[in-house]
């Protein structure tokens, strides 16, 4: 267990001891990911390029001899909920966070498992607000933990789909199913590229020499109540006017065929785009092309800030300070939903001292503060500890 984990396990032990009595009869860790390109494009039925991470969400749990649930969550000073697994389950108006536990608990039950009440604890170091998909590695977890408790083992893809479920359905984000299936279905030393049509895995070394840098631009996201689902609901009307299922299935000649007013157009371009890129980033990065990877990775972020429109100006400041340290050893991007959150860069480990003292010296996140810089390999997906 690396040190990281090990404090990540200490706390989640803890704040189970002190609120149940005794020692949970199990813990399960859940990675974040980072997503090094193919933004928006898995609601699409598109290619998505994305790796999980070391900063994760682990959930200590015990049985219960009854079919109430009771939670507490270390990360927001002891908050608790509780609920019945008889009863209908509704959204926790007062604890959003309560809603992703719910959403999950209740999906497991839906997909025909049969749980038990459970005493629930937990924990994350995720930074919040950085698109690094804390909320999916906490419904993976939730899921992986009560499941083990009844003594249930199903596929982790399976997991995910539940999983994703429960986010779009009683969450209501209405996003692709990638977050949830890194969190699954990561391999250390790899990228996954995710056919998010067919959930088709294909592993993608990260060479041993290669870092991944993710730097929190301070602009946190709110996705639910922000334009997500409004860009899902234009690449489904551009879809519908190009006569395909999804916009995985059509080309820039449709495109251009297709009448669609300038915003849905711009909207589908970044898709159609996007998802070209990822492929060929994927091919570039199993190569250790990184000079064609991070042109791959500029292109993505214009597209972002131009045809989708989900960049916001900080962020866009930082991209171009990655962009100018890394120089052509490598790329950056924003990663994530938009609006915020995280940039992702991608160069040899010799630069990320440098890199890292770039960014320390040039940026600040709105509040004037440093950012958060995180320097990453690529780990494995869900575990019971």
């Amino acid at each position: 267990m690396t040190p990281q984990d090990q404090a990540l396990h200490d706390r989640v032990t803890a704040s189970f001891a002190a609120r149940f009595g005794h020692a949970p009869d199990l813990v399960v860790r859940a990675p974040g990911r980072v997503n090094l390109i193919g933004e928006h494009t898995d609601y699409n039925d598109g290619f998505v390029l994305p790796c999980a991470i070391g900063p994760a969400t682990m959930v200590a749990v015990s049985k219960r001899h009854d079919n109430n649930v009771e939670v507490v969550v270390a990360d927001f000073g002891d908050a608790r909920d509780q609920f019945n697994l008889e009863l209908p389950l509704e959204r926790n108006i007062e604890q959003p966070w309560a809603d992703y536990v719910r959403g999950m608990m209740s999906g497991v039950q839906n997909a025909g498992y049969a749980l038990s009440g459970a005493n629930i604890a937990i924990a994350g170091n995720l930074p919040k607000g950085a698109g690094l998909s804390s909320s999916a590695s906490l419904e993976v977890a939730v899921g992986k933990a009560n499941l083990a408790l009844a003594d249930i083992a199903i596929d982790n893809t399976r997991l995910a789909q539940i999983a994703h479920r429960a986010e779009c359905d009683f969450v209501g984000t209405q996003c692709g199913i990638m977050d949830q299936l890194i969190s699954a279905q990561g391999k250390a030393g790899h990228a996954l590229l995710i056919d998010c049509r067919s959930l088709g895995l294909t592993d993608v070394p990260v060479p041993d020499d290669v870092a991944i840098m993710i730097v929190h631009s301070g602009v946190t996201r709110g996705l639910v109540d922000g334009h997500y689902n409004a860009r899902r609901r234009q690449c489904e009307a551009a879809a519908t006017a190009m006569g395909v299922p999804a916009l995985r299935d059509a080309d820039l000649d449709m495109l251009e065929a297709a009448g669609l007013d300038p915003v849905t157009k711009k909207r589908a371009r970044h898709v159609i785009t996007e998802n070209q890129r990822t492929l060929d980033s994927a091919d570039a990065l199993a190569k250790s092309d990184l000079a064609t990877l991070g042109m791959l990775m500029a292109q993505s972020h214009a597209s972002m800030r131009d045809d989708f429109e989900i960049t916001v100006p900080p962020v866009d400041a930082l991209v171009v300070m990655l962009q100018k340290a890394i120089g052509t050893q490598g790329g950056a991007r924003m990663t994530g939903g938009g609006f915020g959150g995280a940039c992702v860069a991608v160069m040899p480990s010799a630069m990320v001292a440098d890199v890292q003292a770039a960014i320390a010296a040039e940026y600040r996140t709105p509040e004037g503060n440093a950012p958060i810089i995180m320097v990453e390999r690529p780990g494995p997906g869900v575990a019971i500890l």
